[in-house]
């Protein structure tokens, strides 16, 4: 059993005499968080939002990151970076010869959490394959969860017949998150179309006015469709998180 998981399960253990009162003390011993030189890592957050913290790789040294993953490793059993290098991930590696890197995503992953006893699906729909980093990230931290993640890629407003003739699977899903750049109409043509809550994700794809994301952040957040949910640029981490707050909620 890891630290963090379910206190109810370790005090119940104690009752029942199969853990021993030294052992629940060490396994509560980096509640609420676990301390080490230039690191503070939130260990008590599953149990508080039913999701471990999960290291932002981007500006990291390769150091750092193995330094947080171990202590999220030793707290849960398990562990997520995102934003990791191609350079990074070969060191990790080392380190962590169990986990997984995804070039595509740039997500290193150790292991992943408890399946749920209701297992929900996302739908993680994009635009364009230019669009896929963003999507598979998303898709990834779904997956880590527990949880399943339906893939609908290359199905942008540009083709309609494409996203129209995959509405019966995005219909049955419980959350769709919605990737798009360029104009970011996306996420507006699906929520208008779909019962689940639509969660879009503008990305930095695009020509020139598309100003990094910020054509397609705009649009989302004017979209015409009502009761979009919209988070950051390039954040696919962010819309997984938001999606999986959302299945839990259930």
């Amino acid at each position: 059993m890891s630290n963090g998981w379910n206190i109810e399960e370790l005090l119940q253990g104690v009752a029942a005499g199969r853990v021993g009162i030294e052992e629940a003390t060490e396994r509560l011993r980096s509640l609420p968080f676990s301390e080490s030189p230039g690191l503070t890592l939130d260990t008590h957050r599953v149990l508080r939002l039913g999701l471990p913290e999960v290291v932002y790789g981007r500006h990291k040294s390769e150091a750092q990151i193995r330094a947080a993953l171990e202590g999220l490793v030793a707290a849960h059993g398990c562990a997520l970076a995102t934003w990791v290098s191609q350079a990074h991930s070969s060191s990790l590696l080392k380190t962590f010869p169990e986990g997984a890197y995804d070039s595509t995503s740039r997500l290193f992953q150790i292991g992943r959490m408890p399946v749920p006893a209701a297992v929900k699906t996302v739908a993680v729909v994009c635009a364009g394959t230019s669009d896929l980093s963003v999507a598979e990230e998303a898709a990834r931290t779904v997956e880590f969860a527990g949880h399943h993640a339906l893939r609908v890629h290359d199905v942008g407003v540009a083709g309609l017949h494409r996203l129209l003739a995959r509405l019966d699977d995005l219909k049955s899903a419980r959350v769709i998150i919605a990737v798009a750049g360029m104009e970011g109409a996306l996420p507006s043509v699906l929520a208008g179309l779909v019962r689940p809550p639509v969660i879009a994700v503008p990305t930095s794809v695009g020509y020139g006015t598309n100003l990094g994301g910020l054509t397609a952040l705009m649009a989302m957040l004017t979209s015409c469709s009502t009761g979009i949910g919209v988070v950051n640029v390039d954040n696919g981490f962010g819309a997984a998180m938001l999606a999986l707050r959302i299945v839990q909620g259930d």
